[in-house]
């Protein structure tokens, strides 16, 4: 698959083009962002292909993210990225179930009273 000339929607898996390496990552960021064409930036959390589950990462396995091992996701590593460097988009995307637990993990890394149930 190649660089779609479509923008990036909400939930999307892209590997991206960040430091020279090529990095699995999911969009956050709302669709009011990802489609403006004002804004030439998303919010994505990456995968990892190392880690441990818990408060603010979840382990993926390839036949809910498309990529070929399982991973980890890591809502505690949330990042700016740039649009221009997004280069292919995955043929998976995350649940809309997928999606809550991600924000929870998000708002679990951001705020210290937030729910978890270990």
């Amino acid at each position: 698959m190649t660089k779609s000339s479509n923008s990036p929607k909400r939930g999307e898996i892209w590997f991206a083009n960040t430091g020279g390496k090529r990095h699995a990552m999911v969009v956050v960021s709302l669709d009011a962002r990802n489609t403006s064409e004002r804004a030439s930036s998303i919010l994505a959390v990456p995968f990892g292909s190392f880690g441990a589950e818990g408060p603010t990462a979840t382990r993926m396995e390839p036949g809910e993210t498309g990529l070929r091992e399982p991973s980890f996701l890591k809502a505690h590593f949330i990042s700016v990225v740039e649009k221009s460097v997004l280069i292919e988009k995955l043929p998976k995307s995350l649940s809309a179930r997928q999606m809550r637990e991600l924000v929870a993990m998000i708002n679990r890394a951001i705020d210290p009273d937030a729910p978890f149930e270990s």
